[in-house]
Order: structure tokens, then sequence, then C-alpha cells
């Protein structure tokens, strides 16, 4: 008997949850029922999750867990084997390296997903590292090719491209041929960018960014933004796009309002567009996994692309874990593992 059809024997495993809105040291270790294994699903053993800035606001009571997913376990994204398989699904079998995509309970021992959502792990990429992909990697994908439509040889404008969602775009655009810009309020941030191909690092402590975009497109500006800041950044990407320039808004760091100078719009001809996996319909999700699987998948497996993890931590250790990404100390991902 598969451990998906013995709920009614109280199988439990152990998960990292919220005990009351707060601070990091909310996050306590405990047990949880099993998830049921239910027609079309996949029982995932999770050897490893990544602290993603949702958990964050989850955590401090900002960001509740849609319908269907746990309410008090965190996480986004999970690697691990298949357990168990559920009646209808035949791609998959018991063993099989799976990551992918959820609504929440990542940070448990065993996920329950859609079938059509889990993606296959490459054969030489160890799950630790695993953990560290599909949130950042399908995102920055997303936004980049179904919101943006980046086409090689343009321009693009990174905001906070020390982040996961920032290293994992820089290094999509590089492969596809962009010239990207990047910029961040740390300085040895943007030399680690720089490491991974990032043409121009600004810093944006310093001056006014947008001027320095520019000076570094000739006065022409940028073809598209992703903007993982927010706030008042959007005056500044107004200032940076190009004549029908297109910006994707990700993350709202800075701030989730914002003027807008409507006649900059109008006169250039601007696409903003916002974009979030984690609101979107079961076949939603599983349209975006397939066409990261077709279109950066096989970049992971030729080594043209890797996840980048600032640090893995146990995850008996989330709160600490949370802290350092509140941080704003690490470039790329922190890993948790089991």
């Amino acid at each position: 008997m598969c451990r998906g059809a013995v709920l009614s024997f109280f199988v439990f495993m152990k998960a990292i949850v919220i005990s009351e809105p707060g601070p990091p040291d909310v996050l306590r270790l405990a047990e949880r029922p099993d998830p049921p294994l239910r027609p079309g699903h996949l029982l995932v053993r999770v050897a490893a999750t990544s602290v993603n800035r949702a958990d964050l606001l989850q955590r401090q009571g900002h960001y509740p867990a849609p319908a269907g997913s746990p309410p008090d376990i965190p996480g986004l994204e999970y690697a691990g084997t298949v357990e168990a398989v559920g009646e209808g699904v035949r791609r998959w079998t018991t063993g099989d390296r799976v990551m992918g995509l959820v609504g929440g309970g990542g940070y448990a021992e065993l996920v329950a997903v859609p079938g059509d959502q889990a993606i296959a792990v490459p054969a030489g990429l160890p799950l630790g590292e695993a953990g560290a992909v599909p949130e950042v990697f399908i995102t920055a994908h997303d936004a980049l090719s179904a919101r943006l439509g980046l086409r090689p040889a343009e321009t693009l404008l990174i905001h906070a491209v020390g982040s996961g969602v920032g290293t994992a775009a820089l290094q999509i655009a590089r492969a596809w041929g962009c010239r990207v810009i990047g910029t961040s309020r740390t300085a040895w941030k943007l030399e680690r960018a720089g490491a991974l191909g990032l043409d121009v690092g600004i810093d944006a402590t310093v001056g006014d960014w947008s001027r320095d975009v520019q000076e570094a497109t000739d006065g022409r500006g940028v073809d598209a933004v992703l903007d993982l800041v927010g706030g008042a950044y959007l005056t500044g990407n107004l200032r940076s796009l190009a004549t029908l320039g297109r910006q994707v808004v990700v993350g709202l760091t800075a701030g989730r309002t914002a003027e807008i100078d409507l006649g900059a719009v109008l006169s250039k001809r601007l696409t903003i567009v916002g974009t979030a996996l984690r609101t979107r319909t079961p076949a939603e999700k599983a349209e975006a996994a397939a066409s990261f699987e077709r279109d950066v998948l096989p970049l992971l497996e030729s080594g043209t692309i890797r996840p980048i993890i600032h640090e893995t931590i146990p995850i008996a250790d989330a709160a600490r874990a949370h802290a350092l990404v509140e941080s704003n100390r690490t470039f790329g991902s922190v890993v948790l593992g089991w």
C-alpha cells in the first residue's frame, strides 16, 4: 500500500510550520499528517526547497496561502524523489527525481503535486541544488518569454540582479544573446553578477540610476525591464525604456504603490504588465512548467546556466534562513535541505 493511501492510520511527516504571524523565530519543526495522494498526482519526498520572499510575507501574516495549500506550512517549491504515483499518472514512476512549484507546503518532508506540473531533474544536477531552481527560474523564464517577449540582441534591465530571480533572469537572457544591465544596492553583488555575464552593473544607491541606464545605451534606453523591486522604481523605469519598450513587475520589495507618468507611457507606446505564479490556475502552472522544461531545462542540462546558491541550511534551522534572506546580504538563493 502506498503512503498516500494510509492517512487513516495517521502517518505523519515533519514540516516547518508558522506557529503565529511574526519574526523568523515563529517557525517551528512539527508533525503534520502526510498529504493525501489523489488521482493525477504524485507524492514526492522532498530533499530540498528554497526560501522565497513570499515565504517571508506569509510568515509575517501578509500573504496567505491559496486555497488547497497548507495555511501554516510555507514553501513554494521542491526537489525530491517520487514516493508514490496516483491513478492516471503515466509519465512518472516511484524513484524518479522531480522538481516543481507548489502553492505552499514546500517546507515539508512530503508534498502532493499534480503530475503534469512536475519537472524532471537533470541527471547531473544534485537534488540539493535543484531545490533552488523551480521558483526563480520558472518565474524568470515566464517573465522574460511570456510577459516581455524578450528577443535575441535586445537590451534588458534587471533590478535586484543579485536576487534569486535576478541571477536566473540574467543567465537566461545572456544565453538568449541579450545584453543585460543590472542594478543593485550592494556593490559586491554587482561584482558577482559580472562573473555571470552582466554587461553593465549600476549601483542604485549612487546618483540617478536611470541616467546611468541612458548613458549605457547611448541615450536609446532599454527594450525591456524586469522589475523585482517595484515602488518608486517605476518612475526611473519609464525614463529608461526605449520607444515600444516593455516592463514586467515581479517583486514589490520597495512598495506596491507608485506615481506613473502616463504621458511617457503614451508617447513611447510602452507596455507595463504584472505577473505572479502562486495565484495561477493548475492549468496555467502546468503550462508554465512545460514551457520552462522546453526552453530552459536543456540549458541546465548542458551547464550553460546553473542555480546560484548563497548557502544551504538544514531545514530545522529555517528561522536562521529567513533572517538571512531578510538581511539582504545574500546573492542568489538560500536553500533548505532535509
